[in-house]
């Protein structure tokens, strides 16, 4: 006979976001777990996928209007260049602000969605479909106004300084510094909005995709495990999901937070410039890229973070 499910002090099941391996621990512990466990997953996963990230930013800020060529001819186009101009260091230009975030990013992700999971459970521990969406979705949401806004708008304006004749950015404090002074705080939260509804959806659709095909693995038996490599397969299926779902949103968020968005009045603007000026194929720029990024990024994410959960709940008590 199976033990039964590990008990919260909210008196109710405690279903982790990795499945099986949350049952093992206390609740006490589980949150600076998962913290941890999620910064070292961010810090491998983007060194790993940085260079699809660069090159999809590359390609949606490079503009096809009457003021300025296009620079790059494609991915093998953007790759070549950058290589050339700058070497393969070339390639990871920013990734030292994707280093500096992951930590809060994960510790404000995981911990969002596992507060949110724990008052929506029924008697059972599982969640319904919509409060699976509305769960992901308030996860994405807290992420994107206290850590991804800051984060990735340093990033886009590093990756468009680095297009310049002469890029002024010579580090990440510096850079920081210089866009502080030049456009105050709110600088780093340009594209706010459209970051919101980007994060909001992405991690909607992805924990759904993902929690969704747990269940069904697990055939309604919460203590069964799912195998890593089935949890990376799942992941790379719950990123193509977001990805297709919401490009159009993270070209959007691209522009808002590169060194020209001066010229958009706002997000909407900014969407219905990219509409007249470039046509709807425009808001796909960089799908490809992204595509390949997105379903690594998550299916890593995925099976990293179960493994570095299933480590600490033998190792830490």
């Amino acid at each position: 006979m199976s033990s039964p499910p590990f008990k919260s002090p909210f008196g109710r099941p405690w279903m982790g976001y990795s499945g099986g391996a949350a049952s093992a621990t206390g609740s006490g512990n589980k949150g600076l777990k998962g913290i941890i466990a999620g910064g070292i997953t961010g810090g491998i996963e983007i060194c790993i996928t940085f260079p699809t990230e660069y090159v999809k930013t590359q390609l949606q800020l490079d503009e096809k209007s009457g003021t300025a060529a296009k620079k790059y001819d494609g991915i093998v186009d953007c790759v070549k260049k950058t290589v050339k101009t700058n070497g393969v260091r070339g390639l990871y230009r920013g990734l030292s602000v994707l280093l500096y975030g992951s930590i809060p990013k994960s510790a404000v992700r995981f911990g969002a969605f596992e507060e949110l999971k724990k008052r929506n459970v029924d008697a059972s521990g599982n969640l319904t479909a919509s409060k699976r969406l509305l769960c992901g979705l308030g996860a994405g949401v807290s992420e994107a106004i206290l850590a991804v806004t800051p984060m990735e708008t340093v990033k886009v304006k590093f990756i468009n300084d680095q297009r310049s004749a002469n890029p002024r950015f010579r580090g990440f404090a510096h850079g920081v510094s210089c866009i502080i002074k030049e456009s105050g705080f709110r600088g780093v939260y340009q594209g706010v909005t459209a970051t919101i509804i980007k994060q909001g959806s992405n991690q909607a659709i992805r924990f759904y995709v993902m929690e969704t095909l747990k269940d069904w693995y697990r055939g309604g038996d919460p203590d069964k495990k799912v195998p890593k490599l089935v949890v990376g397969m799942f992941g790379g299926l719950a990123g193509a999901a977001s990805v297709y779902g919401n490009t159009p949103v993270d070209v959007v968020k691209t522009r808002m937070q590169g060194l020209e968005a001066s010229k958009y009045k706002n997000t909407l603007d900014c969407a219905v410039q990219i509409w007249k000026n470039e046509g709807p194929r425009a808001f796909y720029k960089g799908t490809v890229p992204r595509l390949s990024r997105v379903c690594l990024d998550v299916a890593i994410t995925f099976m990293i973070y179960d493994s570095f959960m299933d480590l600490f709940n033998t190792v830490w008590k």
